[in-house]
């Protein structure tokens, strides 16, 4: 499939207003806005944070190009992706990028041993679990109807899988993983 410039400007667009913003931007001036809340840079603290976050942006960057790749989207509501994407990271849990998104800021909180960026991931934490709730899980239900059904029965919200999920697998009966 062949993306013309503007796509890949909105993939840009798209990663700085959202990810971006949530990873550096809004961490960076809480680390300036409340010094007190943590100290800086101890080397043990450091050494444990950079293998996290460096989980937590491969796995955000895995899971972008599939976004892009499979589902001819974004990961922004506005242009959300036009097919549904079940494989990858995405077989063992429904929100991957998001978990690269936690990790990077936990890492963060970590590093620079910062109260308010921790503040800052539980509270993001909890907006997108509302988020997800009670928007962009009835919007994909719309969408993708009984295919994302399938999918939720499947695979967990927030905690991934021990096995990846196979489209047409059958969930245990009365099993509600995705809640």
């Amino acid at each position: 499939m062949r993306h013309s410039g503007r796509w890949y400007l909105e993939q840009i667009r798209a990663i700085l207003i959202l990810p971006f913003t949530v990873t550096v931007v809004i961490p960076l001036l809480l680390w300036i806005a409340f010094p007190g809340w943590g100290k800086t840079w101890n080397a043990w603290f450091l050494g444990i944070a950079l293998p996290i976050g460096a989980a937590g942006l491969v796995l955000f960057l895995r899971t972008l190009r599939l976004f892009m790749g499979i589902g001819d989207g974004t990961l922004a509501p506005w242009n959300p992706p036009r097919h549904l994407v079940v494989a990858g990271p995405y077989a063992y849990v429904r929100n991957p990028m998001l978990s690269g998104v936690f990790l990077i800021l936990f890492a963060e909180s970590l590093a620079v041993q910062s109260g308010a960026i921790a503040l800052w991931l539980v509270i993001f934490f909890l907006i997108n679990v509302l988020y997800f709730r009670w928007s962009e899980e009835p919007g994909l239900r719309r969408r993708f109807g009984d295919e994302y059904e399938e999918y939720c029965r499947n695979v967990p919200r927030f905690i991934p899988r021990l096995t990846p999920w196979i489209r047409g697998e059958r969930g245990i009966p009365g099993d509600r993983t995705g809640t």
